[in-house]
């Protein structure tokens, strides 16, 4: 029986796996894009009145959110959850934890 070197194998075994990677790779890129606009739904809903269309800031004492820290949820979902006195109020009454996400995607896609 002959046998395949091992670095060979290796090589082979990659050639067959890079195909589901990159389909994975795309599925996830998707679902964050699908996040993102599912998002941008409930941002439309609740945000947009004192943050601005597309997160623009129309002025006054809101915060841009366009400049949110991108790598910062636990923050984020702290001021949406429990406000931020005295201008935001806390939407823990409001949204789900599933409609916090979808804003977080929509606040990381930068709005637009």
């Amino acid at each position: 029986m002959l046998r395949t070197p091992r670095a060979r194998r290796g090589r082979t075994a990659w050639r067959r796996a890079l195909p589901a990677l990159a389909v994975w790779a795309a599925l996830c890129a998707g679902a964050q894009a699908d996040d993102a606009d599912l998002g941008r739904e409930v941002y439309d809903d609740f945000c947009a009145t004192c943050h601005g269309r597309d997160m623009v800031n129309p002025g006054g004492v809101t915060f841009d959110l366009r400049k949110f820290p991108k790598d910062d949820f636990e923050r984020f979902r702290n001021a949406v959850v429990n406000g931020k006195p005295p201008a935001m109020p806390p939407w823990r009454d409001k949204v789900s934890d599933d409609d916090v996400n979808l804003l977080w995607a929509y606040v990381r896609s930068g709005g637009g």
